[in-house]
C-alpha cells in the first residue's frame, strides 16, 4: 500500500508556461533557441550547481562571464530567465489534502537555491514532509542512491511510495528502485493517476 507520495519540482510543480522572456534574451545575445537553458541546466557548471560542487550564486556568476553581461544585465537575465516559471497552485492544494494520511516530499534536481525558494518564493514547503535537494545531496537523479535516501528519511520501502517526474530516464531509475511511478508530460492529471495507483485525499 502507498504510504508516500514524491514530486519532483521543475517540470511538475513549478512549469515554464512562457518562455518568451527566454527567446527575447537569446535573440538579443545571438544565442539559439532554447540555448539558454542549456547554459544554466545542462551546462558542465549547471550540472555541478546541481551536485552541490559550486553554489547557485557560483552558477550565475559565471552565467554572466560566459554572455558577457554586466551587473545590472546579469540581474535583468536572471529576473527574466524564471518569469515564465508558474507555479501549478491547483496541484500545490491537492497535495496539501493527502496530508496526513499520506507522506509528501519533494525529490529534485536543484542547485542549493531549492530550499530557499520553496520557503520564502513560492511557500510551499510547509506543503511537504521532507524536502531532499541534489545539491545538498551532493547526488542528483537518476543516481539510484538519491532514491534510497530519500525512502530512508521517509522510512517507507520502495513499494510504499510513488514518484512523479517529467523525465523519463529518471522515472526509470525510479522503478529500477521498485517504486511505483508517474511519467508526467503535459495535460497529465496528477489526482486521476494517483486514484488509480489507491491514492486519494
Amino acid at each position: 500500500m502507498i504510504r508516500a507520495v514524491i514530486f519532483d519540482i521543475g517540470g511538475v510543480l513549478i512549469r515554464t508556461t512562457d518562455h518568451r522572456p527566454r527567446r527575447e534574451w537569446e535573440a538579443r545575445l545571438g544565442l539559439a533557441p532554447g540555448e539558454s537553458e542549456e547554459i544554466v541546466f545542462g551546462s558542465a557548471m549547471g550540472q555541478q550547481a546541481q551536485r552541490g560542487a559550486i553554489t547557485d550564486e557560483a552558477l550565475w556568476a559565471w552565467v554572466g562571464q560566459r554572455l558577457q553581461l554586466d551587473p545590472a544585465d546579469l540581474a535583468a537575465f536572471r529576473r527574466d530567465f524564471w518569469a515564465g516559471d508558474e507555479l501549478d497552485a491547483g496541484l500545490v492544494a491537492f497535495i496539501r489534502r493527502l496530508r496526513p494520511r499520506y507522506q509528501t516530499a519533494v525529490l529534485s534536481n536543484a542547485t542549493d537555491g531549492l530550499r530557499d525558494s520553496l520557503t520564502h518564493q513560492h511557500r510551499i514547503a510547509d506543503a511537504f514532509d521532507l524536502i531532499v535537494g541534489s545539491a545538498e545531496e551532493k547526488v542528483a537523479k537518476p543516481d539510484r542512491e538519491i532514491f534510497i535516501r530519500t525512502l530512508a528519511r521517509l522510512s517507507r520501502a520502495p513499494e510504499e511510495a510513488v514518484f512523479i517526474d517529467d523525465f523519463a530516464h529518471n522515472i526509470e531509475a525510479a522503478r529500477a528502485v521498485g517504486l511505483h511511478t508517474i511519467h508526467f508530460r503535459p495535460g497529465t492529471d496528477v489526482p486521476a493517476e494517483l486514484a488509480q495507483l489507491g491514492v486519494t485525499p
